[in-house]
């Protein structure tokens, strides 16, 4: 009995002293800086206002060409019937203009089926995927802040606002997001502080500076996968201010750990500023 509890006692003083693996994640597994109610964004739906014709040119005049080919079809078969039932038995300079006829719409039938050919590969083209002029158009646009055309969201909660800046691109901005975490997460395992102070703000880097300190010397946080949403958006004359929620899952191979990744960075940015950057202001775990 006196030996179980002894080792039910180690195993107790072990769990509270060993150093767990998930304040060795970017921040330390804490919620510091400024944070904001958030909540999941939803695509607004567009409201139906075209007609089914409106929405396809196209039907019409595939009807017309439809009802075109069906009669010039029974005109010509029609023709070839008299021709073949021995009405043309006596060709006249009638019967060799009816002929000229036949032979121009069966001209203009195969016209049209080898121009509906390449329309077709044209439209299957546009969709499979863009050009890669248009796809480093689009690089571009993202780098340089154009605006560019964007579904419209709203937030699922009515207290959380979901406005987004002028000329933003979110796909570009989610994209950097995840970048961004892997570099920051990096950054903290390496114990590289100034690249740490390029990504936040100055009141944030004390505070994780004081977490990182509490750290002895290189760690191995590794992040496997991560996935960024924006759960929350604003903005007024001087700033903006954004919340990305990240989600994914990280290792420590040396602690044999494997966890789940749940953070949301709360970021702002200077618009009276040009070009100025986007910087964490808060960090909620």
């Amino acid at each position: 009995m006196k030996r179980f509890i002894t080792m039910f006692a180690l195993l107790v003083a072990v769990s509270f002293t060993a150093p767990h693996a998930e304040a060795k994640k970017f921040g330390g597994s804490k919620s510091l800086g400024k944070s904001f109610k958030t909540a999941p964004a939803q695509k607004q739906q567009p409201q139906q206002t075209d007609t089914i014709s409106k929405q396809n040119p196209t039907a019409s005049a595939g009807k017309k060409g439809l009802m075109g080919g069906l009669l010039g079809g029974l005109l010509a078969g029609g023709l070839l019937a008299a021709f073949f039932g021995g009405a043309f038995e006596g060709i006249q300079f009638m019967d060799i203009l009816i002929f000229g006829l036949i032979a121009f719409l069966i001209f203009k039938f195969l016209k049209g089926m080898r121009k509906a050919k390449p329309t077709a590969m044209g439209h299957q083209q546009a969709y499979a995927g863009d050009s890669p002029q248009a796809q480093h158009r689009q690089q571009a646009d993202a780098f340089t802040g154009a605006a560019t055309a964007q579904p419209e969201y709203r937030s699922t909660d009515s207290d959380v606002p979901f406005n987004l800046p002028p000329g933003f691109d979110m796909n570009a901005f989610l994209q950097g997001a995840r970048e961004h975490y892997r570099t920051l997460q990096g950054a903290w395992n390496h114990n590289e502080l100034e690249t740490i102070r390029e990504y936040v703000s100055p009141a944030l880097f004390e505070d994780l500076k004081a977490e990182r300190n509490k750290l002895d010397g290189e760690q191995h946080t590794e992040v496997m996968y991560v996935d960024a949403e924006l759960v929350r958006a604003d903005y007024n004359a001087d700033t903006a201010h954004l919340s990305v929620k990240f989600a994914g899952r990280y290792k420590d191979s040396h602690e044999g750990v494997e966890e789940d990744i749940s953070d949301i960075w709360h970021l702002e940015r200077d618009l009276s500023a040009p070009n100025a950057p986007w910087l964490i202001v808060g960090i909620q775990a």
